[in-house]
């Protein structure tokens, strides 16, 4: 007979779930004893549980179906909530599956006890603690289908630690998503039709959505943004791309928008970054929102049309045209940026962390290919280098990128240790600047001192070596080339220890600018 714990890999199997990420803990003994016997399962074992939050993240981004993080209770799960919170603000698919203390301790603020369910309420789509260990597979084939609703999400099940050696003699429960709600193409048809200058925005990044997009694009005249880190959803170097609606966005980017008499949302939620401060739609603009498999039907239903978009598309160019570089020897971000998409394949999958580093990544990367960016929406620091790991085992025949500050890299990057453990050769791209550079800008802009924002000198390279990968030290531009080819090349984890000037906050910003005025 079936454990809980093997009915529970059972059902997450028959979803097309792949991957578990966690840090063992005895609360979940079972569970961890049934994804290692079921074949379809592979189970990761990670250095912190934020890095495991934080890979399962990533996964459901670039499958599309759920991964599995797990935990402990208490501290484990505690760990593990940012990535969850992740998952929210990104709409990805995710299933956590949190031990709890036995259920004949609950309610006593026993050792390590938190009320998980009630914790992660709102921080997910659906978070529930079954009362039995007969209502564990069907709560976590709840979780699935809240996870893969018209909302996707991360669904949360915490499971008393005596439930998963418990027997399953049911039948295995099936995830039921709630009915998506039927788009009225047709009023959407006839709107766009009669619009003066619709323009979409968009976030959807499947290789089907990506198709149809511009399929739609070109044969109905729209100019196309693309939501905040959402840049892989349509491709950037297309005349009909209008810009990525992320922070400090120039104004002449914003103008089609601002003229826009429709605007019609596909496959994401407005969030504050991408509304622009939830300054988009305007009042006196209609907004319509599609999944994006109403798209062929709505080009069916639409007459095609030619507008002209090249004053959209050229403050696009321009802003990503970069500026003359001082003639220094520290490497500048920009070159480092423009280096690495020369010299990497058109598909590479490239991961950004949160900090004033990512602008330059956002700015002059060109995103052309759908499922090739993964970025926290919700500015977490710590993702880029746990979701390049997962995004290499995912998909180990394409190269990934992680560009991460150092202060991000000090938060995660002992998963670079998890990347050589399963041989999962990513290149980290460390800038490092010595600084919390987001918030030493922040506080120079409102005329504040810098406090609590220097970072100590550390040795990338040498503490990549230390987990058994490969590090380089980039130290002037001469030498930048010649580092991104080795590590390109190398058959195991590679670190780039670039380092760069402290006093470049941004593509248009430099420290000095604040401090001497």
């Amino acid at each position: 007979m079936r454990t809980v714990a093997q009915a529970v890999a059972r059902v997450l199997a028959d979803a097309g779930v792949e991957h578990g990420f966690t840090v063992p803990g005895e609360s979940f003994l079972g569970l961890l004893d049934a994804f290692a016997r079921t074949p379809e399962l592979t189970l990761v074992s990670t250095r912190h549980e934020s890095g495991a939050a934080f890979m399962a993240e990533a996964c459901g981004k670039l499958r599309g179906v759920p991964a599995v993080a797990m935990a402990s209770r208490g501290p484990g799960a505690t760990n593990l909530s940012i990535g969850v919170h992740t998952a929210r603000q990104d709409h990805t698919p995710m299933v956590v599956l949190l031990g709890q203390v036995p259920s004949t301790k609950l309610g006593r603020e026993s050792f390590q006890e938190v009320d998980l369910a009630a914790m992660f309420a709102p921080l997910a789509n659906w978070s529930s603690q079954p009362t039995s260990a007969a209502e564990v597979p069907g709560a976590v084939a709840e979780a699935l289908a809240r996870a893969t609703g018209p909302r996707p999400g991360p669904a949360v099940v915490a499971v008393p630690s005596d439930f998963w050696d418990e027997p399953f003699p049911g039948p295995l429960p099936v995830p039921e998503p709630p009915p998506a709600e039927a788009p009225d193409v047709a009023a959407a048809a006839e709107r766009l039709g009669a619009a003066r200058s619709p323009v979409v925005i968009t976030g959807a990044r499947d290789r089907a959505s990506h198709r149809e997009l511009v399929a739609t694009a070109e044969e109905l005249g729209l100019a196309v943004y693309t939501g905040f880190r959402r840049q892989d959803a349509f491709p950037e170097d297309h005349p009909h791309f209008a810009g990525h609606l992320g922070l400090s966005v120039p104004g002449a980017q914003l103008k089609a928008l601002e003229n826009a008499d429709v605007v019609l949302t596909v496959g994401m939620r407005l969030d504050e970054v991408t509304s622009q401060g939830f300054r988009f739609p305007l009042p006196e603009q209609d907004h319509l929102r599609l999944p994006p498999s109403a798209l062929a039907e709505l080009r069916a239903r639409t007459p095609g049309r030619r507008r002209d978009l090249s004053a959209a598309h050229a403050a696009v160019r321009e802003f990503m045209t970069p500026p003359e570089l001082d003639a220094t020897s520290a490497p500048h971000p920009t070159e480092v940026v423009r280096e690495l998409r020369r010299l990497a394949p058109r598909d590479a999958v490239v991961t950004n962390d949160a900090g004033n580093f990512s602008g330059f990544a956002h700015r002059y990367w060109c995103f052309t290919e759908p499922r090739t960016q993964l970025g926290p929406c919700n500015g977490a620091m710590g993702y880029a280098v746990p979701s390049a790991v997962a995004a290499k085992l995912v998909a180990p025949e394409r190269t990934v990128l992680a560009m991460v500050g150092d202060g991000g890299a000090l938060m995660t990057g002992q998963e670079i240790e998890t990347a050589v453990r399963h041989e999962a050769p990513v290149v980290v791209v460390v800038f490092q600047n010595g600084l919390y550079g987001t918030i030493a800008l922040h506080q120079v802009k409102s005329n504040r001192p810098m406090s609590a924002v220097d970072i100590g000198a550390v040795d990338f390279a040498g503490w990549a070596r230390s987990l058994g990968a490969a590090g380089h030290t980039v130290d002037t531009r001469d030498q930048l080339e010649p580092a991104i080819r080795r590590a390109l090349a190398e058959d195991r984890p590679c670190v780039l220890d670039v380092r760069i000037d402290p006093d470049v906050l941004t593509a248009d910003a430099r420290l000095a600018d604040f401090l001497e005025s």
